[in-house]
C-alpha cells in the first residue's frame, strides 16, 4: 500500500468512527469514494482512475477489527463502526414485522437454512431440483441482507468463483469475539435513525434505513 493510499485509509477510518457508519458510495452523503476522489460519483467507481485505491481501502476496511460491513443504509454497502455494532445486532436478531413481511419463499427457505447451520455458503446450497424455493440463492441472500436478517460477506471459493458466506448474527458475534449487548430493537432503531438524520440534514441527503424503506400494514413500523 502506498503512502497516499494509507493516508486515504486513515481519513476514511476516522470518518467511520466520527459518523458511526459510512457508505461505500453515495451521491450526497460522505462516502469512501467521495473521500478518496474528492467528489460524488455518478456511475460505478470501478471506472474511476482511483478505482484501485478505493478497492485497496475497502479491502483494508474489511479486515479491520472495528469495522462491520453490511447493507445498513439505503440498501448499499455500509461500513459500520464497532460503537454501533450493538444496535445492528439488536435489529438483526429482532425478527420484527418489517423484516419478515413480504419475504419471498426463497428468502424464507434460505433464512431457515442459515439459522439451522449457523453459516452457509451460497455455492454449497442444494440444487434447484431438490429445493425449488432456493433456486436463486444469490437473490434470496440479497433480500435477507437488505433486511439485516443475516450477515453476508463476499468470498472466493476453492475453484476461484465468487460466493457469499452467510451467517446468523449469533454466529458472526461468536466468530468475531464480539460480546452481545442486550438492547431493545426500538432503542437501536432510534439511535441509528438519529445518526442518519444528522448526516442527511448536514449534507442534504435522502438516505434511509431498511425499516424506513418498507410500507407496512397497520400495526407495523411506519415508513418515514
Amino acid at each position: 500500500m502506498t503512502r497516499a493510499t494509507a493516508n486515504h485509509f486513515k481519513r476514511v477510518l476516522s470518518k467511520i468512527s466520527s459518523f458511526g457508519f459510512l457508505l461505500e458510495s453515495d451521491p450526497k452523503l460522505p462516502s469512501v469514494c467521495t473521500l478518496i476522489t474528492g467528489a460524488p460519483l455518478k456511475g460505478s467507481w470501478w471506472s474511476h482512475p482511483l478505482a484501485q485505491t478505493i478497492f485497496q481501502v475497502n479491502e483494508k476496511l474489511e479486515d479491520h477489527p472495528d469495522v462491520l460491513i453490511t447493507k445498513l443504509v439505503s440498501g448499499k454497502v455500509t461500513f459500520v463502526h464497532r460503537q454501533l455494532w450493538p444496535q445492528v445486532m439488536a435489529i438483526g436478531t429482532a425478527r420484527e414485522p418489517w423484516q419478515l413481511k413480504g419475504l419471498t419463499a426463497g428468502a424464507h427457505a434460505l433464512l431457515g437454512a442459515v439459522q439451522s447451520n449457523g453459516t452457509l455458503q451460497t455455492d454449497q446450497i442444494a440444487s434447484a431440483k431438490s429445493q425449488p424455493a432456493m433456486s436463486k440463492p444469490g437473490d434470496a441472500a440479497r433480500e435477507l441482507e437488505r433486511k439485516i436478517l443475516i450477515h453476508a460477506a463476499q468470498i472466493h471459493t476453492a475453484s476461484g468463483a465468487h460466493a457469499k458466506l452467510l451467517e446468523t448474527w449469533e454466529h458472526w458475534s461468536e466468530r468475531t469475539g464480539f460480546d452481545r449487548v442486550p438492547l431493545p430493537a426500538a432503542e437501536a432503531r432510534e439511535t441509528l435513525e438519529g445518526r442518519l438524520r444528522k448526516l442527511n440534514d448536514a449534507f442534504d441527503g435522502v438516505a434511509r434505513l431498511p425499516w424506513q424503506m418498507i410500507n407496512l400494514s397497520p400495526g407495523g413500523i411506519a415508513s418515514k
